[in-house]
């Protein structure tokens, strides 16, 4: 899909916004962030919405981001991320919502929880600990045939499920994790699943993003996090990632 670069910052910026601060961006705002007029950045913002990368929640609102639109913003931060790492300058990237203190912060805490356990079910247990402390998302991960799930009344205290229909949603999906991973072995390093995308709970207006690594249990462990589609998907990528990588070195 082609953009504008003024596209593409706006539809990043609404997409950060939003992620901050749950609630529509509007043009006045955006309009102070790029130092131009509301009528031009309602133009763009018409734009991507008929691209279907942004909504508009009810008259007069502001606009959120849609499942299409985390989609194109994911796979532009996998791309930065891949040319970065080829110039090994990953830590020193371009990271607007994970600044390397947070980064180095993360790391610390996922060694600290991995490589001080005695055994390897304790240490997959202190890594999905720490992602659910580091990103307020529920944790999860696999251990032999089992799945070790924590921080669900973290990821039920968001905004986006204060409905019982949205729970319900949630529960049917987690329901039907650990079979989904057993049968469908994500072959990526990194999966991302946003919204409808998802293979199960279509509707439940969650992100999973999974870490595949090595373990003594199987070669197709796992580790992630499930949270709402409004989330800090850069800091979130990268330590579940980071996880998944300091778990198959450790164990």
């Amino acid at each position: 899909m082609n953009l504008s670069e003024r596209q593409r910052e706006i539809l990043f910026a609404i997409i950060e916004q939003y992620a901050e601060l749950a609630s529509p961006v509007g043009s006045v705002t955006l309009a102070k962030l790029f130092d131009v007029s509301s009528a031009t950045i309602r133009a763009e913002m018409s734009k991507l919405e008929s691209l279907g990368l942004i909504a508009q929640p009810h008259t007069s609102a502001g606009r959120i981001p849609t499942d299409a639109g985390y989609r194109f913003y994911v796979n532009s931060l996998v791309e930065e991320s891949e040319q970065s790492e080829q110039s090994s300058e990953f830590e020193k990237s371009r990271l607007p919502m994970f600044t390397p203190k947070e980064y180095n912060r993360g790391t610390h805490v996922l060694e600290v929880r991995v490589t001080s356990q005695a055994t390897a079910e304790a240490a997959i247990r202190g890594a999905v600990d720490s992602l659910v402390e580091l990103t307020g998302n529920l944790g999860l991960g696999t251990i032999g045939n089992q799945l070790y799930l924590a921080g669900i009344s973290r990821l039920l205290t968001q905004p986006e499920f204060v409905d019982l229909t949205r729970i319900q949603a949630v529960a049917k999906l987690l329901d039907n994790l650990e079979p989904w991973l057993r049968e469908a072995a994500p072959g990526e390093p990194l999966n991302i699943f946003i919204g409808k995308e998802n293979p199960i709970g279509k509707t439940s207006g969650v992100s999973l993003i999974i870490s595949k690594f090595r373990s003594p249990f199987s070669d197709s462990s796992y580790i992630g996090v499930l949270g709402p589609t409004r989330q800090n998907y850069q800091k979130v990528m990268t330590l579940v990632r980071k996880a998944g990588e300091m778990l198959e070195e450790t164990l």
